[in-house]
């Protein structure tokens, strides 16, 4: 069986990413761990990834880990990021709108355009239905909603006209204005989300309580080593911590509000 890891969800400093892997492998290698990935994978599909029998760890949603994923992976705890939006391991969606937008609240939005990246994503979908439910009608509050496929590529949607607002993971934002700065052009943060726990990191239904606990233990040193002082400033993570599976019980009762109101799709 082929042993996989990855750190997929975001891609603005890959090398990045690279190099974390290599100095977490060196400390999973010290707590005993054989067989491990020589690199991090790059999947193009995510949640037939995310259920490979080999997976020893990927980087996941807290929407799809408690449903497409839910009974058939073991968490593993959370990075806490160090960006505008999260504290801890609570992350929010930060709403972007152009500048001409920027005096107007969530409400002013209504009858007007999204963009999100997929109705499987807790940060760019399910945590923004939650908010507009209460201001909807009839179950709608947009009067257009269109998939992008990704966060980066929503924003450029309200950058270029073809969208007026939407949802980004503050991390993701953080990282395309470092890194894509002309893609954010001329856009604003008009609000934000609930919050709810970060990304979460996974891995097999199989890993043994041992390997999960060499997982944490790792994951643990690595985020606090002099040595990658460099790489977790470029990643923006400043923690990990473990966190119980029922902390991301806050995407389901996104979920189940939205739906009680008759809001079941953006």
């Amino acid at each position: 069986m082929q042993v996989t890891a990855s750190l997929p969800m975001y891609l603005a400093t890959p090398h990045h990413v690279e190099a974390f892997w290599e100095r977490l492998k060196a400390l999973l290698a010290a707590q005993g761990l054989r067989h491990l990935p020589l690199q991090v994978r790059w999947p193009s599909e995510l949640p037939s990834h995310w259920l490979e029998p080999g997976l020893l760890l990927s980087q996941a949603c807290g929407y799809p880990l408690m449903t497409h994923l839910a009974g058939r992976v073991r968490l593993v705890g959370t990075f806490c990021y160090q960006v505008p939006g999260s504290i801890g391991h609570l992350c929010r969606s930060q709403l972007v709108a152009r500048a001409e937008d920027s005096n107007q609240s969530l409400a002013d939005f209504r009858g007007r355009s999204v963009a999100y990246n997929s109705t499987d994503s807790q940060s760019g979908y399910n945590s923004l239905r939650a908010r507009v439910a209460p201001l909807a009608e009839g179950g709608r509050f947009f009067g257009r909603a269109v998939a992008s496929g990704s966060h980066l590529r929503s924003v450029e949607m309200v950058r270029d006209g073809l969208a007026d607002i939407a949802s980004i993971d503050c991390v993701s934002l953080a990282g395309i204005q470092a890194h894509w700065p002309d893609s954010s052009t001329g856009l604003q943060v008009i609000g934000e989300s609930a919050p709810y726990p970060g990304l979460p990191l996974i891995t097999a239904a199989s890993t043994s309580d041992g390997d999960l606990a060499a997982l944490r233990t790792a994951l643990g040193q690595a985020v606090q080593s002099a040595a990658l002082a460099t790489t977790l400033g470029a990643l923006f993570i400043g923690g990990f911590e473990v966190i119980d599976l029922a902390a991301y019980r806050v995407c389901l009762d996104m979920q189940d509000q939205a739906l009680a109101m008759g809001c079941d799709r953006l």
